[in-house]
């Protein structure tokens, strides 16, 4: 075998581990290979950023904006156990996510039911003496619109594809079904309408300890091995290099214009292009009417 493919082999082979866990590709066969009507075909918005290596970064930084919320941060933080399982966590996201982009559609709509019926049972109240409830249709639309709002930055800016103005409209119009079926209203459909949303919410945003502490952890202290933390820090600055400005001292993040417009861009390119290769060494299962898919 070619060295080069060999590396390539190995690198991709490691991020799957990561993100789909030890049972990712029977769990991406079952997902890509039943056979049933899906929702949306492989030309579709919603399938062409949530295949795209850019989701590392907009995954970074949708769970760094998600925590500015101080209802949603103390549900995470009491529940979620993210941090005695972190690599659990984001496996069982990737799966929904692959689940409900390319699965069919009844292996979507179950999915749903599950986290619906998950959401039911997550109560309590935060540290400002707030009840809280994660099946709360208004948190549950701020996460959303902070999850697309994510992606799709990330897709605009490191995408291998980006799309055009149509084409961003599509993917807020098309995402917008999941968070209506796990019980948020009144969710965007355009690019406008979702910044409009996310900037009705910034007065209940601020920096809580947990947000902090929830960002020192994905930043500066994620479980992973030692030989991959320089890529892991890449990837960090490329996260944070996307976060607002007015997130920045709430959350104690670093703000460096200049930087972040050159080398830290420059980082992202790059870090997102060797995903992709690597990420290139496994091939796209084969669906059962023969159109194939990237996970």
């Amino acid at each position: 075998m070619n060295p080069l493919r060999t590396v390539q082999t190995r690198v991709g082979e490691t991020i799957s581990a990561r993100v789909a866990g030890d049972e990712g590709p029977a769990r991406r066969d079952r997902i890509h290979l039943a056979e049933g009507p899906r929702r949306y075909g492989p030309d579709s918005a919603i399938q062409r950023v949530h295949a795209d290596a850019s989701m590392f970064v907009g995954g970074m930084r949708a769970l760094l904006l998600q925590s500015l919320h101080p209802l949603a941060m103390a549900a995470v933080d009491e529940h979620s156990g993210y941090r005695g399982d972190p690599w659990g966590r984001l496996q069982r996201t990737s799966t929904f996510l692959a689940e409900t982009t390319f699965g069919t559609i009844e292996d979507a709509e179950r999915a749903v039911r599950i986290v619906r019926a998950v959401h039911k049972r997550i109560t309590g109240v935060a540290p400002d003496g707030r009840p809280y409830a994660a099946s709360d249709p208004h948190l549950l639309r701020w996460v959303h619109v902070a999850e697309i709002d994510s992606f799709l930055r990330a897709h605009d800016r490191y995408g291998a594809r980006p799309l055009d103005a149509g084409g961003r409209d599509a993917y807020v119009r098309e995402s917008a079904w999941v968070a209506r079926g796990l019980g948020a209203e009144d969710v965007p459909e355009t690019v406008d309408e979702l910044n409009e949303m996310l900037a009705m919410y910034r007065p209940e945003l601020r920096g809580t300890p947990a947000a902090r502490r929830t960002a020192r952890f994905i930043l500066l202290n994620p479980p992973i091995p030692l030989a991959v933390r320089p890529a892991y820090g890449l990837l960090s600055s490329v996260a944070v290099s996307m976060m607002p400005w007015w997130t920045r001292l709430p959350l104690r993040l670093p703000y460096l214009p200049l930087t972040e417009a050159t080398a830290v861009r420059a980082s992202g390119v790059a870090v997102t292009t060797a995903i992709r290769w690597a990420l290139g060494s496994v091939p796209p299962p084969q669906h059962a009417d023969g159109a194939r898919q990237a996970s």
